[in-house]
């Protein structure tokens, strides 16, 4: 059986709190140089951006060293280099740090901020975020949540710990509770468990439910109502699949307040609009520290604004 290899660490520091790109070229091809490889690989950012990249000795291998445009490709090789970042409009909201020890940082998320870079969200995100205002360089995320969802976040400060908290949530041994706010619905029998198969197709913005074997599961309880048709709702996954509450919430026909995809997509709005944010709150975790042994439990103090004031969040 083959070895798996050993991924070198980055010759190249972080930028902005963002790592630079690693590339592993190909263990077979008919490329010559690696050039050649990345020319075709980066082939969005077209044959001159990348030219002129090797020219400007941004492209470098394992030992920091600059990586010759005619330098022969070599199968298993590791080249590294930044990406430009995209201009980003900053997300005007703070992101709290709930706890924090030598193994883990726990943060209240705001809407509109991505949890790690993705797309044209790069520098913004939670993670550069954190790693810019704390200095922590090593800081990773344990799990996302979407970016148009508020709420707790874990990320991990030693990387050689980093799986250990992953494979909490593949193992679903973290309790999560979030809560929403949605139409109320009085025919809607609850508490129920919703089950489903979610498929979520690459480049397709909305999920949706198909046919066939259950992967998504979740508990939905209705917390309080109120006379002008609204519900406050009590959300536990037990799955994690991408989108599930509002997929499940849409389906039993009380899509979450603000949702731009279900039940259905909505046109894109400007980028620095931050009205009307998705009323979904990760409110909860709680699970037992795989590396110290402490049973953790944390609670959101975020309140959703539409439930606080739904005609100021309806308004705006």
């Amino acid at each position: 059986m083959r070895r798996k290899a050993r991924i070198p660490d980055s010759p190249l520091p972080q930028r902005d709190g963002v790592d630079a790109v690693r590339v592993r070229l190909p263990l077979e091809g008919a490329w010559g140089t690696v050039r050649e490889h990345l020319v075709e690989r980066l082939s969005g950012a077209g044959a001159g951006v990348v030219d002129g990249m090797f020219g400007d000795g941004l492209f470098v291998g394992a030992d920091g060293r600059a990586v010759a445009p005619d330098a022969p490709y070599v199968p298993g090789m590791f080249v590294w280099f930044h990406r430009e970042l995209p201009d980003e409009v900053p997300v005007p909201f703070p992101l709290e740090v709930v706890y924090r020890d030598e193994h883990i940082v726990i943060v209240d998320k705001p809407h509109f901020l991505a949890t790690t870079p993705r797309g044209s969200h790069v520098a913004e995100t939670a993670l550069a975020r954190l790693r810019r205002e704390l200095g922590i360089e090593t800081l990773g995320a344990a799990h996302r949540l979407d970016r148009l969802t508020a709420g707790l976040v874990l990320f991990t400060v030693r990387p050689g710990e980093r799986g250990a908290y992953q494979t909490l949530f593949r193992d679903r041994r973290v309790h999560k509770e979030y809560e929403a706010v949605a139409p109320y619905d009085a025919g809607l029998a609850l508490p129920r468990t919703v089950r489903s198969r979610i498929l979520k197709e690459r480049g397709v913005p909305a999920a949706r439910e198909v046919e066939g074997e259950v992967n998504a599961v979740s508990r939905v309880e209705l917390l309080d109502r109120r006379a002008d048709g609204l519900g406050r709702y009590r959300l536990m996954p037990s799955t994690g699949q991408t989108h599930q509450l509002r997929v499940h919430m849409s389906a039993l026909g009380v899509p979450i307040l603000g949702d731009p995809l279900y039940p259905e997509v909505a046109d894109p709005v400007p980028a620095g609009d931050f009205r009307r944010p998705l009323q979904l709150l990760a409110r909860a975790l709680e699970f037992t520290d795989p590396v110290t042994g402490v049973e953790h439990a944390f609670r959101s103090g975020r309140v959703l604004e539409a439930w606080a004031s739904y005609e100021t969040w309806r308004s705006a």
